[in-house]
């Protein structure tokens, strides 16, 4: 069986742009990929910086002070999401900046930072994928038709799961490389394709209706004898 890629869609929400002059996560949406399909788990927080929203992030989220004044510490879920993600490699637009605040919160707690090689960067995906066009996610949705119409501001689960269908689109579709085995991965084939871990259609009913006529049968076989005993075409049966 083929084995399972698991994979973290995430994004978050910042007091600011600079973790080294004190800003901090607020927000944290995540989902899970199985084999590229959203399994339905997801993890999601609003945090309490303790520290104030600078104006400018304000008007990109809508969170303020007071909402998330009585929303947990970082170190508070900092577990619960460190077994969410777990070792799966987690799928960023933008990841430079969500790994530098994640890795300054995880620095706070004694937690070693995590190397660049856990994230994929889809803005680096879609500047390779389509050189020249712009890489922000709501152009990438009006590219690949994702709707983002509930998107009037920045919010992190809600950027993930858009991020998820458009990291699907990046790397070739909901079908990348032609990856016959998904539907074992989410149990919708048979028991066989299950135990193979390859794609196995569902036996017919009844056979197909032949549509050769016994002359054009005839023929064929005519045809097959001149070519001499070590033609390919003996091997098959008509």
């Amino acid at each position: 069986m083929a084995a399972m890629t698991r994979e973290i869609v995430l994004d978050t929400e910042t007091t600011g742009l600079d973790p080294d002059a004190g800003d901090r996560v607020v927000e944290i949406g995540a989902i899970e990929l199985v084999n590229h399909v959203a399994t339905g788990r997801v993890f999601h927080v609003y945090l309490n910086p303790e520290r104030p929203m600078s104006a400018g992030a304000e008007a990109v989220h809508g969170l303020s002070d007071a909402f998330l004044a009585d929303k947990p510490r970082y170190a508070a879920v900092a577990a619960e999401f460190e077994a969410f993600v777990g070792e799966a490699v987690m799928v960023i637009h933008n990841a430079g900046f969500d790994m530098k605040f994640l890795n300054a919160e995880r620095r706070r707690m004694g937690f070693a930072p995590w190397p660049m090689s856990r994230a994929v960067d889809t803005v680096a995906m879609a500047r390779r994928k389509h050189p020249g066009a712009q890489a922000s996610l709501d152009a990438l949705c009006r590219r690949y038709g994702v709707d983002n119409s509930a998107r009037e501001k920045h919010g992190a689960l809600l950027d993930a799961e858009l991020l998820a269908e458009v990291y699907l689109e990046l790397i070739g579709g909901r079908q990348p490389g032609f990856g016959l085995n998904l539907g074992a991965a989410r149990g919708e084939a048979g028991a066989g394709a299950a135990r193979s871990g390859a794609y196995a259609p569902p036996a017919r009913p009844r056979p197909l209706a032949a549509r050769l006529t016994d002359a054009e049968r005839a023929a064929h076989a005519a045809f097959v004898a001149e070519m001499g005993e070590a033609a390919l075409w003996r091997r098959f049966k008509g």
